[in-house]
């Protein structure tokens, strides 16, 4: 079995509901006690990480799974009506407080770091901000993080209008380098050798139209997450990185409303972490 450093980091990328691949990856990492000194994450990697950093196994697959049965929170009313395709009360607030309460506790006595991605509406830039103590500020973070363009509402953060993490940075691979980090175990929720095939379009001056620079940051999105899916590649095969990734395309989208294609996403994000679990072992 090879040996992972102490410091080796966690990097978690977003993808809406693609990411119930890494809810399975990290429950398996739960399992086998693999436990990160230093996580990064963006989007709905950020949300699955806060269950993993406050070592609640299975709770991200309530949410992404289970709740989504019962309560369907994804839906065009929720736009009209909340602001958000998904339905930001369920799942910011009757979620982590009610229904399958976080372990805030935990979470504030786990001596990892956990950074969240996010991006600056005036500046078009990430952020990589953290939070140990602040509950509310926490929650803000991650909402935002996880703030999909054109179809959640911008979310304040320290009184700065802030959207997903994704837009600018959707694989901190270059933040954990320059954390200090020589290695990083890299969670995808692609498979090896995708590329969007989108086209990057001009965002129109209607858009966003008191953030220029976040509309200049979305108009090269597609781009510059394509630049970043061959960097990894690149790392991969030059021995800085060791990814975890689904093994055949995407069946599942970012707003996927289809429990039994999420249960089975679920279940191959698990097996494909406990593969690397019977692979790589992590420094105490």
């Amino acid at each position: 079995m090879e040996q992972l450093g102490r410091d080796t980091a966690l990097v978690l990328e977003g993808g809406g509901m693609r990411g119930v691949f890494t809810s399975g990856v990290l429950d398996a990492l739960m399992k086998h006690e693999q436990w990160y000194r230093y996580v990064v994450a963006v989007s709905a990697g950020a949300c699955n990480g806060l269950s993993y950093m406050s070592r609640q196994p299975r709770r991200a697959r309530y949410s992404n799974i289970d709740m989504l049965r019962q309560y369907g929170y994804i839906s065009l009313s929720n736009l009209l009506m909340k602001g958000s395709i998904f339905d930001p009360n369920l799942l910011y607030e009757r979620f982590p407080n009610e229904i399958m309460p976080f372990d805030y506790a935990a979470y504030e006595a786990n001596p990892a770091t956990f950074e969240v991605v996010t991006t600056n509406c005036i500046t078009g830039k990430a952020e990589y901000m953290t939070e140990k103590h602040d509950g509310r500020r926490l929650t803000a973070i991650v909402k935002a993080s996880s703030s999909l363009p054109y179809v959640a509402q911008i979310t304040m953060v320290d009184g700065v209008p802030m959207l997903d993490g994704g837009i600018v940075d959707s694989i901190p691979v270059k933040r954990a380098v320059e954390t200090g980090h020589p290695m990083s175990v890299v969670v995808m929720t692609r498979n090896k050798g995708f590329r969007s095939e989108e086209s990057d379009i001009r965002i129109p001056r209607m858009v966003y139209s008191d953030y220029p620079e976040l509309r200049r940051a979305l108009s090269h999105r597609v781009r510059a997450y394509n630049h970043q899916l061959a960097l990894v590649e690149r790392m991969e095969a030059w021995g800085e990185v060791i990814v975890i990734r689904p093994q055949r395309p995407m069946e599942v989208g970012r707003v996927c409303r289809d429990p039994d294609k999420l249960e089975r996403l679920y279940w191959e994000g698990f097996r494909e972490g406990e593969k690397f679990c019977s692979k790589y072992k992590l420094t105490i």
